[in-house]
Formats: structure tokens, sequence, C-alpha cells
């Protein structure tokens, strides 16, 4: 029987559909048999994860078109994966190591402006190359904050100023990365020099079901990578503490971070201590065993040094618990009693050493206060609070709209 003349009571999979609904089912089960599922809280945490991946995937591989690329969104908070920074904006496009394309940009007042040139894919088994990459202090930037940047394929002759791609690059990686929530984002835009003016073919039935059969790959891929994330870099480190800061893994070439993993009793906070950062971006946040931030917009999940409160000896302190213990710098686990840590340094210009990494202490909730040495300086109340969630609110919108 032909497609035309297929009704919907034909007892048939889908030949176009059919590979992604496979692959959403396989997924569910994968998150269902995920051994850190304890509850239906968890479970919740891990369907709803789930359909932002779907979300995500079908917008990726609809946007995908390597004649004409544009600037997409990598991950956002409602399609979250790969510990997402609350503080940063993920784009990127999809590009051929064969073509030359222009950058065209306006800076705008955010803490960094980064590019990353990535090799392959992110895999269950590897993260991909990405040793070309770079912050905006190498851009040739007018006075009214606009650039202009040429890749040009590898063993061509480019001009001064224009960048050579590097063999096998799959993929032109951009991430603002905001201190001042206030700050404003900048505008970029992506063209490939030998297509410009001309117009792409009309999606046939072919390429329609082609997406979706890449769809398919691309969800279990996804479910499958992030899940292996934490276990490399997260889940074989002690407990409630953190490593040495580092260069990130991954080729991102000025962040260092400092990693780990918490478990917190009802009864038991955490009192994390580290230095005010020179760097231009210092940020902190937890993250869930889905390896995805928490609700970093309506709950205080992620503070960066500008919105933390600073002690006067030049630390800041945070304190990691269920519930308010009273201080500006909670961070909130909104119910969850184990997760990710994470601390990123960014545009720096010298090596985040130990003695400027953070440092953590279990206590337990009532004695929170005698291991604050300027308590009084930290105390918060309701009201105060309430006002510090809203304007977490607005910004977070008006950076979303602007």
């Amino acid at each position: 029987m032909s497609a035309a003349t297929t009704t919907s009571a034909d007892p048939v999979t889908p030949a176009a559909t059919g590979p992604f609904t496979a692959a959403i089912i396989e997924a569910e089960n994968l998150i269902r048999t995920a051994d850190f599922v304890t509850g239906e809280q968890d479970l919740a945490e891990g369907l709803d994860y789930l359909a932002g991946s779907i979300s995500a995937i079908l917008h990726l591989v609809r946007t995908r078109n390597l004649t004409h690329p544009v600037f997409v969104t990598s991950t956002g908070p409602y399609t979250k994966m790969g510990l997402d920074n609350p503080d940063t904006l993920y784009l990127h496009a999809d590009i051929e190591p064969t073509g030359t394309y222009r950058v065209r940009g306006r800076r705008g007042t955010t803490a960094d402006l980064s590019f990353q040139v990535l090799r392959g894919d992110y895999t269950p088994d590897a993260v991909p190359g990405g040793d070309d990459a770079f912050d905006d202090r190498r851009l040739a930037i007018e006075a009214d904050g606009t650039f202009d940047i040429t890749f040009r394929p590898a063993g061509s002759a480019p001009a001064p100023g224009e960048l050579v791609l590097p063999e096998g690059a799959t993929t032109l990686s951009v991430r603002e990365v905001y201190s001042e929530w206030s700050a404003t984002k900048g505008a970029i835009a992506i063209e490939r020099v030998d297509t410009a003016g001309t117009a792409p073919p009309e999606p046939d039935l072919e390429r329609v079901e082609r997406r979706y059969r890449t769809a398919a790959k691309m969800l279990t891929a996804r479910i499958n990578t992030w899940f292996n994330f934490p276990k490399w870099f997260y889940l074989d480190e002690p407990v409630n503490a953190f490593t040495a800061p580092r260069l990130t893994p991954g080729g991102l070439a000025t962040q260092f971070s400092s990693v780990g993993h918490y478990r917190l009793g009802e009864d038991e906070a955490m009192v994390i201590t580290v230095p005010r950062s020179a760097a231009p971006y210092q940020g902190f946040q937890l993250g869930s065993m889905w390896y995805i931030s928490l609700d970093y917009v309506n709950h205080q999940t992620s503070l960066n040094s500008a919105q933390a409160q600073v002690d006067p000896d030049g630390m800041i302190r945070m304190v990691l618990a269920h519930r308010n213990p009273g201080v500006t710098n909670w961070i909130e686990t909104t119910g969850r009693g184990q997760g990710i840590l994470q601390f990123r340094w960014q545009r720096t210009d010298a090596p985040i050493t130990p003695d400027l990494g953070p440092s953590a202490q279990v206590v337990d909730f009532a004695d929170v206060a005698a291991h604050l040495p300027f308590v009084d300086h930290n105390r918060i109340d309701e009201h105060e609070w309430s006002q510090r969630i809203a304007l977490r609110q607005r910004q977070f919108a008006a950076r979303m709209l602007a």
C-alpha cells in the first residue's frame, strides 16, 4: 500500500517517524533504569529532561544546513544538557572544513565572548577535539563594538586577521558569558561565502525522512553521552569536596574549573569558601544527576562573583542547604540530596592555582552561623530574599527577550 493510501488504522510502523519514536522509547528506558533514580521526583526530572532533549534535537536537525549555516541555541533553560552554565548563552553553527565563513557581530557588555572550533561530536566515549579556542581579545573590535571574522579552509592562504579552520572542523561554537545579569548581550551572524545570495534547496521527502533517522541517533547518543560525563569527571572524586582548579577539558582556552559532587542529609549544610577572583568571570552552580543545571531563575542554585556577597576579608562564603539558613549566599538544593558542584573561572590571564580554589566543610545545619566569621554581615530576611529572587527573574527575562 502506498503512503498516499495508508490510513491511521493500518498496523504499520510509520516510515518517517518510526526510527525517532523508537529512539524516544529507548531513551525513556535509559532514564527509568538510571542507577541514581530513587523516587518519583528523580524520575519526573529525568522525563522532563527527555522532553527538553526531544525538543532540542528536532530543532537542531531542522535548522542544520551546511550550505547556508545559521547560529542556533545549543542549550537553554528548556533544552538543558551538559551541565549548562546559568551565566552563559550557548550558540553554534554547523560548518565544513572545506568552507569559507564570515562571522559578523557586535560585542555586548557581557564578561566574556569566546569561540571554539570543534572537530567531531560529543559521544558516550569521547569529547570532540576543540584546540582552536579563543576569546574576543583576539578579534579586531571597532569602536562601536562591531567585528568581522573570516574562517578559511586549512591549506588556504589567509589574509591578516583571518583564521584557518582545523582539519575535520564540524562546528563553530560561541559562548557569551554574563557576570552582571543586567549586562547587554551582543549580536552575531554567520554566512558561507560561496553561497551568500543564493537559496538552499527545498527539503524533499528523502531529506525529511533522513532528518528523523538522524534525530533518532542524536537522541540516544545525547542521553548516553551525558550519563557518562559525571562518571568521567565527578563521581570518582571524594564526596563533598572539590578538585584543585584545572584547565577545563575540551579545549576552552581561558577557562579553569573545580568540580565535585555533594551528598547532604536534611539536617546538614555545606559551607563553601573561595577567594573573590580577579578574573572577569567566576561562577558557581549546582547540577542534578542528569548533568543539567537546576532551576536558576526562580531559585538561587548558582552564584557568580558579581551576584555573591563578598566578606570583608575578600572571601565568598556560600551555604549549600536544603532550607534557608537566613544568609545572602544560600545555595538552594531544591530538595535534591545529591548532585554536582561546579566552579568556573573565565577570561583568565594567569592560572587559577589551588590557593585560589574552593574548600568545603559539611556541618550541622544548626551550626551554620558558627562557621561564618562575618555572619552578621551575611544575614538576610524573607522579604529581602524574595526581592533577590525577583531580581533574578527580571534580569533573566530581559536577557532572553533582548
